[in-house]
């Protein structure tokens, strides 16, 4: 039996969104950039007091929400963590691309600022400790601000046709690449944190 033109296909679909994220490639890098410009930033450059109190109060905050938390309701904290940060990153990115370049500003800081943090208390090797939980985390995030930013562009372009195609391949990217790597890493992080 011949498959119809109109017949659902998930492995073209991947192929698809592989293809938008190689097409989106340029908006991602500037998301990484920025993002490791701040990092070694937040690391190398002492913070002013209040912002050093800003940041310990969201540390002491997120540590009060996940303390007493069994695996499970960790991993799962992460884990809609992670997709409210992606999701808002990406989908306010239609706005002028100002969220998503905030995003990436205020996450590369918090961990360079964290990071310095735990080489001044443990030592060099600690940072070793930062890199599992990256591995599936951050690609996801620096794809989904890509695309935010790139969705932020064509509001200064007149084909709006070309901006409804981009909006929905940003969603199938965030449903079909985005969205595993976040539910990989939020079980990963559950399972080191618990560990830890």
């Amino acid at each position: 039996m011949k498959k119809r033109k109109n017949d659902f296909s998930l492995k073209k679909e991947y192929s698809k969104c592989w293809k938008y994220i190689r097409e989106s490639r340029k908006f991602i890098y500037v998301i990484i950039g920025m993002f490791l410009v701040f990092a070694l930033v937040g690391f190398f450059i002492p913070a002013p007091t209040y912002l050093v109190e800003q940041i310990m109060k969201f540390l002491e905050e997120i540590l009060a929400r996940t303390e007493g938390l069994s695996h499970f309701e960790l991993t799962r904290f992460i884990f809609l963590n992670n997709i409210k940060s992606s999701f808002f990153g990406m989908a306010l990115g239609i706005f002028f691309g100002v969220f998503p370049v905030f995003v990436a500003i205020a996450n590369g800081y918090i961990l360079g600022f964290v990071s310095e943090m735990s080489v001044s208390s443990s030592g060099i090797l600690s940072l070793l400790w930062f890199l599992p939980h990256g591995i599936f985390e951050l690609p996801a995030i620096f794809i989904s601000l890509g695309l935010g930013l790139k969705l932020g562009t064509f509001v200064f372009r007149k084909d709006k046709q070309k901006f409804k195609e981009n909006l929905l391949m940003a969603l199938k990217v965030f449903l079909l690449i985005v969205l595993p790597l976040l539910i990989i890493a939020a079980i990963m992080e559950g399972i080191l944190i618990a560990l830890g």
